[in-house]
């Protein structure tokens, strides 16, 4: 099979990055490289700047095939500005219109465009057009529909949100420049049943696939834990036993529901990894709780340790989640998982017995205690947690997904070029 260009469009890449968003679109481009395609990823530097408090570190090394276009306007945070407000590539317009006609792609893959261009950016480009929500931005002008930054959102009252949220509302939002944009779109891929269901609840029209993300085959280096005496995977990174929270810490994901449940004497501990807005807060509010551990930003392959020798993953996003990246990190070691019954996450576990949902704190402490007292009951939802991560997350499994995906946009609009180099049955 003779590979594809695709050139991918997104705010975020790592290392100008801060979720989940830019890492999986740096595994997608990844992945495709290893399945034989060539991939350009274009990505806005000012962006990130505008909105870090500290500077990127050192840019990744990728693979041969794998190019990385990262855009500075010199105006600095003017730039991401005038596409929040205006809906389109105000400054950057020219350079994107002249890589992506000098590119030659064959399928042009939108991710999170939120401020590197808005949806005026959907007409830039000839090539196949794919879009993947990462995160609810086509329907809310917050992405994460965290209403008034205190509830899931459960019905749209966008300027006064954006108002409390601190940024400023985007006119756009009440013209027809979304609406009129999305023509330009061959497919459009949410990350999770859920998902796609939020999507049309909130007015979005166009049919979406959806497609996970996923974990690629292993760790690039022998994993060695950061804080844990530089631990091996197969060494444990404490004595006691622990629950393990991982992911940002900001008030929408729910980390000081957990800290209650730590709190004067036990015989296990909570460790948190990750970093965020909120973490002074969760500090002070475990200033006295011994049993709290914060291990601040650890490197996704050293926390394979951590993961792995957990009772279970503690997930208790109070937000509308696309997906559960850390599911997936916990479910490839064999770790089971404790999640809000809310968004993907109710999908997730009740498909494949990995675990368990809750909804309020005794529900929550059930769900500790049974797992930690009963190791035949954690092992069991281990294995179902494997299980199912071999089954429909590994790379090997999502990137043909994907790829079907293109096929078959590619069939709708007679693409013959894209037909010719994924010819049916034929998509890895």
């Amino acid at each position: 099979m003779s590979g594809l260009r695709f050139c991918f469009l997104t705010t975020f890449y790592p290392p100008h990055n801060f979720g989940g968003d830019g890492i999986a679109v740096q595994r997608l481009a990844r992945g495709l490289v290893r399945a034989g395609h060539q991939v350009t990823v274009v990505h806005d530097t000012d962006a990130f700047a505008a909105l870090s408090a500290v500077p990127a570190g050192a840019s990744p090394a990728e693979p041969d095939g794998l190019t990385v276009v990262p855009l500075r306007s010199g105006v600095g945070a003017l730039s991401p500005l005038l596409t929040q407000q205006l809906g389109r590539p105000v400054v950057n317009g020219r350079r994107i219109a002249r890589l992506l006609n000098d590119g030659d792609f064959d399928v042009i893959n939108f991710h999170n465009i939120s401020l590197i261009g808005g949806p005026g950016l959907l007409q830039y480009g000839r090539a196949l057009k794919l879009y993947m929500a990462h995160e609810h931005w086509l329907v809310c002008p917050t992405h994460v529909l965290w209403r008034y930054g205190r509830e899931a959102c459960p019905a749209r009252d966008c300027v006064r949100c954006q108002l409390v949220h601190k940024r400023p509302p985007q006119l756009w939002r009440h013209t027809g420049l979304l609406e009129g944009a999305l023509r330009h779109v061959d497919a459009f891929i949410a990350m999770s049943e859920f998902s796609r269901r939020k999507h049309r609840e909130f007015g979005f029209g166009p049919e979406m696939e959806v497609l996970p993300s996923f974990l690629p085959p292993g760790p690039e280096r022998v994993p060695g834990a950061a804080g844990a005496a530089n631990a091996g995977p197969d060494e444990r990174p404490q004595a006691r036993p622990y629950h393990l929270y991982v992911g940002r810490l900001e008030r929408l994901k729910g980390v000081q529901d957990l800290l209650p449940h730590f709190a004067g004497d036990g015989d296990v501990d909570l460790l948190v990894a990750g970093d965020g807005t909120y973490a002074s807060v969760l500090r002070t509010m475990a200033a006295d709780m011994p049993r709290v551990r914060f291990l601040g930003r650890v490197a996704a392959d050293d926390l394979v340790c951590y993961y792995r020798h957990a009772v279970a993953l503690l997930v208790p996003s109070l937000c509308f989640e696309t997906f559960g990246m850390v599911l997936l990190e916990a479910f490839q070691q064999s770790t089971p998982v404790i999640a809000r019954r809310l968004g993907p996450f109710v999908e997730m576990i009740e498909s494949t017995g990995a675990g368990t949902l809750f909804s309020d704190a005794p529900e929550l402490a059930a769900a500790m205690q049974g797992l930690q007292r009963d190791p035949a009951r954690r092992a069991a939802a281990g294995a179902a947690a494997r299980e199912a991560f071999v089954a429909r997350w590994q790379e090997s499994v999502v990137i043909p997904g994907y790829l079907e995906i293109v096929r078959r946009a590619a069939e709708r609009r007679a693409d013959l070029k894209v037909l010719a180099a994924l010819p049916p049955g034929r998509v890895a």
